[in-house]
């Protein structure tokens, strides 16, 4: 799985699912695999510059193929509980069946030059000498994200080793009930989770794959983070000037899972969602996600999409960065650059100002990121307030018994503080 990262620019949660089903490996060997894995790709700058240390040269001295051997041993030695000896030994042995015993002597040469000191040890001798740095280094972090988020927290920056921290660990798997096919009660006893903290439709699961339980085999259910789901019932929840219709717009929706939420929320009143997604790879997983909900899906462009305009609510899930769900997509945090930012908060402004065009006098548009970087958050729409006179509502009142969402009227959600991803919402209302 970390050549299909390292070569292919592969996803590591789409990779090692397919992996594991393919070797037939299941329980506790498919928990370690999974631990390795992902925890290896998390961990990726703290042990290459670990390794580039131990070995006295270059990572691009190194073999693409020995370094995977060599993170996955540094990593078993810094941050599992595996005894170093083991550790070790295996990684020689992968390295001499890959590539004979040259190579395997460099491998044990690197590893026991690493197994010399423990993970506080390592960071203590090459974290940088900063704050944030030193927290960056420690949490497995690039600084130019550790120092978004400390922005991003403001006045409570304190916290940022918290947030890196609860983001560099494993997260529980959430699902949602669907509306009107299983209730989260049921959902839990049949699945022997827990219901959630904050969506009346969220299920916690410790792990396992969630793809085996009946109920999501059966459309009941389906794998969802916990802060997505708020985000599509903050739209719902948003008050309106005037009646609602029931003109439903997802003007973002690959692959699917807000769609099908306001979908089968919308089936109950008997309204309706349009879904618009551009590519018809990803709309055809919005079909399949929202089959037998009253959603329309269209191939278009959010920016230019030909609608007719005259939508209650339009939720714009815009692109994004990403950083929000950096513990669920353990490879992103060391492909994002700050360049990607810039070119996305472009495309924000953009369809933000399409739903504007397309929302009815009264209506609401949610503009929500699965990131806290301020660029793609709170920068985007206060331009947006400033230039096109939206009324901004107090999101934090759409999501209630939620607690600690920030100074308002956005919220922001956190994993450390929620348990969710760090999502952003912003409820904006267009005036008569």
């Amino acid at each position: 799985m970390l050549r299909a990262v390292r070569e292919r620019d592969a996803y590591a949660n789409l990779v090692l699912p397919a992996l594991l089903r393919e070797r037939k490996i299941s329980g506790r060997d498919a928990a370690f695999a999974t631990e390795l894995t992902y925890g290896a790709c998390r961990s990726l700058g703290i042990l290459d510059e670990i390794i580039g240390e131990c070995a006295g040269r270059s990572l691009h001295d190194i073999d693409g193929p020995v370094l995977d051997v060599l993170r996955l041993g540094v990593y078993q030695l810094l941050r599992t509980r595996v005894g170093a000896h083991a550790a070790v030994d295996t990684s020689v042995r992968l390295a001499t069946a890959e590539f004979g015993p040259g190579r395997a002597g460099f491998v044990n040469a690197v590893l026991r030059r690493a197994s010399e000191r423990d993970a506080e040890g390592w960071v203590e001798l090459l974290a940088p000498a900063d704050p944030v740095g030193h927290l960056a280094f420690e949490f497995a972090h690039p600084i130019w994200i550790a120092d978004a988020f400390a922005d991003a927290l403001g006045e409570r920056a304190g916290e940022l080793g918290a947030l890196l921290a609860a983001d560099d660990e494993r997260p529980a798997v959430h699902l949602i009930a669907r509306p009107g096919d299983i209730t989260a009660e049921e959902l839990a006893l049949v699945t022997g989770g827990e219901e959630g903290r904050w969506s009346p439709y969220a299920v916690y699961l410790d792990g396992g794959d969630p793809g085996q339980l009946e109920p999501v085999r059966e459309g009941m259910a389906a794998v969802q983070d916990e802060g997505s789901q708020l985000v599509a019932l903050s739209l719902t929840r948003a008050p309106l000037l005037g009646p609602d219709q029931g003109r439903w717009l997802d003007l973002c929706a690959g692959p699917g899972g807000k769609a099908a939420l306001l979908g089968a929320l919308a089936e109950i009143d008997g309204f309706h969602v349009d879904a618009v997604e551009p590519s018809e790879h990803r709309a055809e997983l919005v079909r399949k996600t929202t089959r037998n909900a009253p959603v329309t899906v269209h191939v278009v462009d959010g920016r230019d999409s030909g609608l007719t305009p005259g939508y209650d609510r339009i939720l714009v899930d815009a692109p994004c960065s990403g950083l929000g769900a950096l513990r669920r997509r353990p490879e992103a945090r060391w492909r994002r650059t700050p360049d990607d930012v810039r070119e996305l908060t472009v495309l924000q402004r953009e369809l933000l100002s399409a739903a504007w065009e397309l929302v009815r006098p009264g209506g609401v548009v949610v503009y929500s990121t699965c990131s806290p970087h301020l660029a793609e958050t709170v920068s985007v729409v206060a331009d947006f307030v400033r230039h096109c006179g939206a009324e901004q509502l107090d999101t934090r009142e759409l999501l209630p018994g939620v607690t600690d969402l920030g100074e308002g009227p956005s919220a922001q959600l956190w994993p450390h503080r929620h348990g969710t991803d760090a999502m952003f919402m912003a409820a904006l209302r267009k005036p008569r």
